[in-house]
Parts: structure tokens; C-alpha cells; sequence
């Protein structure tokens, strides 16, 4: 392999996992595009999945759909946000996804009757992921899922050691997150764990240039002298982060204590430059900062237990909050119990707004049936998402006699299939290759409120669906109280439906959250935030 014009960071993590690689990966991307240098991004996970598909959310949190269309972990979401560059299928890797392609390899001949091993075949079709997503970059990070020191996660750690003696070590460079626990009793921060998970990975063939402890409290300097002496990090190469508010924090800190000159100096890339963070610190500013005025919005949400499930949409409504000089009250409103509770209609008019993600299947639906019903009898800011537009319109065709109306993913009997798969999908809607992933366009009507929320009438965004709005239906909506405002310019599917006479009532059938950034909020989630804070006036 010859020597790489693309310089290479590999993110591992140490002592327990949850310790925030993504985004000590996401914050240095951050720091590094700051300086003026192309980065791209890549997770590598260790699970025997192909990808984040089928995954179930409530353990492993959102399914990230990148613009190509590849369902991805969240930290690929926090990628993104962090630095505003859009990652492709090639940024998301998992190990079943490498096994696939090794076997399929064997069967086809092309290892010339080789004994088909981890080492060097399964550790070379990595690295192989490794140079077609960072071509191209001046930096490409790659964060490796998992601890150290897990079986899942040992090819993947061989592989980046390999990696460096192909393209050279001084275009390498491995930065380890490690975990500083806090003892009350003795009032001291340990280094013990973070010293076995620098030792252990030492005796994978890596040794760290740069060390990160996640630690709940600010620690005293001993700390990281103590951890350069056992580590061999030196003490200028180790960062700690305590607990943060914000996690929009983390690349400030990190640019404060002098990291960014480390990896720059290290990898020889933008020396000397400092980092363009101006528009990123007035964020966080904004961010940390006690308005006067303050919304309540409410999630209609089928998990309720790992907030990690809506990620997307909890920092996309936040980031709208923070540009409209608000505090946002995030009300969790689980959608199972909603409509069994006598007090339903009550706990959705405290709300000032409210946002019926994304989801499959039927657990919850009539909870989110009755909240878009709810927002359109009562004027009642209202945010859907993919199945929110289906929640919406089933909640329009009932409210005006359509009393089965249904979706046929709930009720493949129901006389009246608002929502049902394209005559192309029939008998196809549990195999894969049928869902509409990624960027598709949309054709917004120019005297809708979308094509104001946007200032345009051409408008791309994600997709993550296989259910769409029955054509056969369209021309009732408006005798429903809504109408369609958004359509795929070569389909005519509709993306986008608007509540007729009402401030605030829009629904897509994309995933506007993926493409929120903290710098720049989502216009439909900006609206939002604005109509919630109109509704008091009205």
C-alpha cells in the first residue's frame, strides 16, 4: 500500500463504552475544518450487522440516514452536526458488512485458493473501507465502536495498526477516550482504569499520541501527570473533559487546551493556523444562555426510555429554540398511554407545540392519531415526520367520516387506505431493496407555507420510508382540512401536506431533523418554534 496523501485519525475507546468517541471524533473534525482542511468521517462498528436497519432503537438509539441513502449509527448524525459536512454510505461500517464482502470475495475466486483468514483478509477488506472513504481529504477520522479489549472489536483494532506501518505512521495518528472515575469516599479522581485501558491497547501493537478523559468532575493537574507517566503520552497530548451541559462545548474545549496544535503539529497538517471558531462559539453561547420567553413541546414518542431514539429531532427542535432566543421545555408524552388517559386532551393543550416523529408499526399509533387530530381541531402547533404525515392525514380522513381510514402497515383491511404502499411495492413490504432512502427532491407550491419556511420552491431532503400517501385520496384532503403542498417531481408522491385555516400545521414525509444543523436550524423546525411562540398571542 503505498504512502497516503490523506492523513488518518483513529478514535478508540477505553475502560466502558458510552464515554463519547462520536463526538470527541465529531469535535475534532470540527477543529480541523476550522483550520481550513477537508475532513471526511467513518464509523466502524464491531456488531455482525450489515447495517443500522434493523437495529432495535430503543438499545442503540436512532438510525441515521445519510444523503446516498445508507442507514447508519447516530454518531453519524453528531458528524454532521458537528461539521456540516454530509457523510455517505461510505462512513458507516459494520463488521457484517466486511464478512459479507470477504465471503462473497472466497466465492468468487479472488483470492486464488488462499486459506481465507482475519489476518490478513479480514483486517485488509477494512482497511480497504479506510482509504474509499478518506480519498479524496486532507483528514479523514475514524472512530472504532466498542472498548478495548472487546472480541468484536479486535480485527478492527488490528487492522488500524496495520494501517499505519502501509501508509506510514507519520500519517497516522490514534487519539484514545478513556474514563476517570470520581470517588466520593476519598474525594480523588482514579487513573487506574484509563492506565489498564492504555496498557492493554499498548499490547495490541498501538500506542496513543493523544489521550481524552471523560471525567464527571473537573480533576486537579496531578491527574494528567500521573497519566502521562504511566500512559507515555505526553502531559501537552492529554485533554481532559468533564461533564459539559452542552456537548457543543466539547471542541471549544478541546481547541482551549491546546489539542488542535497537537494533532496539526503531529500530522503535519495546517501548522501554525488557528482555529475559525467564532460562529461556533456564538452558538454555544446562545445555547448555555436564560431567555425570558420560554415554549413547551411536546414529543409524541413509542420510546420513552432512551432519549438516544429521537437524537435527530431532539437537537434539531433545540437548535431552533436557541436562534429564536428561547428556552425550549421538551415534554416527553408517550404515545402508547395517550388516548387511554382521561386527562389526554389536557396533557396536549399544556403543550405549546407539538412533533409526532418518525417510526414502524403499530404500537402507539392511536396515541399519535389522536395528538394530530388533537393539533388540528385546536389550532395547536403541529411538526410530523414521516409517520407524522401519516398520523396526520389518517387523523383528517377520521375527523370527516372516514372513520376506518387507515394505514395499511396497521390495518391491511382497512376500507380506506389513506396510506398504503405503490402498486410496485405490493407483496414486497417485508423485504428489503423497498424503502425510499436518501435524498429525493420535492416540488413545493408556491403559495404554501413550506415554500415561505424554505424562501424557495425546490427543495431536497432525506428519506427513510416505505409507505406513501394514496393518490386515490389527494383530491378530498382540502374537505379534510388539509391539503398537499409537496410533491416528488418524477413520482408525484406527496412529501408535504399543510393544514388548511390553521397556523401551524405541517407534516412531511422526509426527515427534515438530519439535515438541522446547530449553526443553522432546519426551517421546518424554525417555524415551529416561531408559531409556538405565537400561540399565546393568538
Amino acid at each position: 500500500m503505498a504512502r497516503s496523501q490523506t492523513k488518518y485519525i483513529f478514535v478508540t475507546g477505553g475502560v466502558l463504552s458510552g464515554l463519547g468517541k462520536g463526538i470527541t471524533a465529531a469535535s475534532i473534525g470540527n477543529l480541523l475544518r476550522s483550520r481550513g482542511l477537508s475532513v471526511n468521517l467513518q464509523k466502524c462498528d464491531p456488531y455482525l450487522n450489515v447495517d443500522a436497519g434493523l437495529l432495535n432503537p430503543r438499545e442503540h438509539g436512532e438510525c441515521f440516514v445519510t444523503k446516498d441513502g445508507a442507514e447508519t449509527d447516530l454518531d453519524l448524525g453528531h458528524y454532521e452536526r458537528f461539521t456540516d459536512v454530509e457523510m455517505s454510505k461510505d462512513s458507516s461500517v459494520m463488521a457484517g458488512r466486511v464478512l459479507a464482502k470477504v465471503i462473497s470475495d472466497e466465492r468468487a475466486g479472488k483470492y486464488d485458493g488462499d486459506d481465507v483468514q482475519i489476518i490478513p483478509h479480514l483486517t485488509g477488506a477494512i482497511q480497504k473501507y479506510f482509504i474509499a472513504a478518506g480519498k479524496g481529504y486532507d483528514v479523514h477520522i475514524v472512530e472504532i465502536g466498542g472498548t478495548v479489549g472487546d472480541y468484536e472489536s479486535l480485527s478492527f483494532i488490528e487492522a488500524i495498526r496495520e494501517f499505519a506501518i502501509n501508509v506510514g505512521r507519520e500519517n497516522c495518528l490514534y487519539v484514545h477516550v478513556v474514563y476517570l472515575p470520581f470517588l466520593t469516599a476519598s474525594q480523588e479522581t482514579k487513573t487506574k482504569p484509563a492506565q489498564n485501558s492504555v496498557r492493554e491497547l499498548r499490547g495490541l501493537g498501538i500506542s496513543p499520541d493523544i489521550l481524552v478523559g471523560r471525567c464527571e468532575r473537573p480533576a486537579n493537574s496531578n491527574v494528567m501527570r500521573k497519566l502521562s507517566l504511566f500512559s507515555g503520552v505526553s502531559e501537552d497530548a492529554i485533554v481532559l473533559l468533564p461533564h459539559a451541559d452542552n456537548i457543543y462545548e466539547v471542541p471549544l474545549t478541546l481547541e482551549d487546551s491546546g489539542i488542535a496544535d497537537v494533532v496539526a503539529n503531529k500530522l503535519n497538517v495546517a501548522k501554525g493556523k488557528k482555529s475559525q471558531l467564532k460562529e461556533w462559539r456564538s452558538m454555544v453561547v446562545r445555547a448555555k444562555k436564560d431567555y425570558r420567553r420560554s415554549v413547551t413541546v411536546g414529543l409524541i414518542a413509542k420510546y420513552m426510555d432512551n432519549s438516544d431514539t429521537y437524537m435527530s429531532v431532539v437537537e434539531a427542535t433545540r437548535s431552533a429554540a436557541w436562534w429564536n432566543e428561547t428556552n425550549l421545555n421538551f415534554v416527553w408524552i408517550d404515545a402508547v398511554k395517550l388516548g387511554k388517559n382521561k386527562n389526554s386532551e389536557q396533557v396536549l393543550a399544556d403543550c405549546d407545540a407539538i412533533i409526532v416523529p418518525g417510526g414502524f408499526g403499530s404500537r402507539g399509533v392511536d396515541g399519535k392519531i389522536e395528538a394530530a387530530s388533537f393539533a388540528l381541531a385546536n389550532e395547536l402547533p403541529y411538526l410530523g415526520l414521516c409517520y407524522g404525515l401519516h398520523m396526520a392525514v389518517i387523523a383528517a380522513a377520521r375527523r370527516n367520516g372516514f372513520t376506518k381510514a387507515n394505514t395499511t402497515e396497521v390495518d391491511p383491511k382497512t376500507p380506506d387506505p389513506v396510506i398504503d404502499t405503490m402498486s410496485g411495492q405490493k407483496g414486497k413490504e417485508n423485504t428489503g431493496g423497498t424503502m425510499r432512502l436518501g435524498n429525493y427532491d420535492c416540488k413545493l407550491e408556491k403559495d404554501s407555507l413550506a415554500a415561505r419556511l424554505y424562501g424557495k420552491e425546490k427543495i431536497v431532503e432525506r428519506h427513510r420510508h416505505r409507505w406513501e400517501c394514496n393518490p386515490k385520496y389527494i383530491p378530498s384532503y382540502e374537505s379534510w382540512g388539509i391539503r398537499a403542498v409537496g410533491f416528488n417531481p418524477e413520482t408525484g408522491l406527496v412529501e408535504v401536506i399543510e393544514g388548511t385555516n390553521h397556523p401551524y400545521f405541517i407534516a412531511s414525509q422526509f426527515h427534515p431533523e438530519f439535515k438541522s444543523r446547530p449553526t443553522r436550524p432546519h426551517p421546518l423546525f424554525d417555524g415551529l418554534i416561531k408559531a409556538a411562540l405565537q400561540k399565546d398571542r393568538r
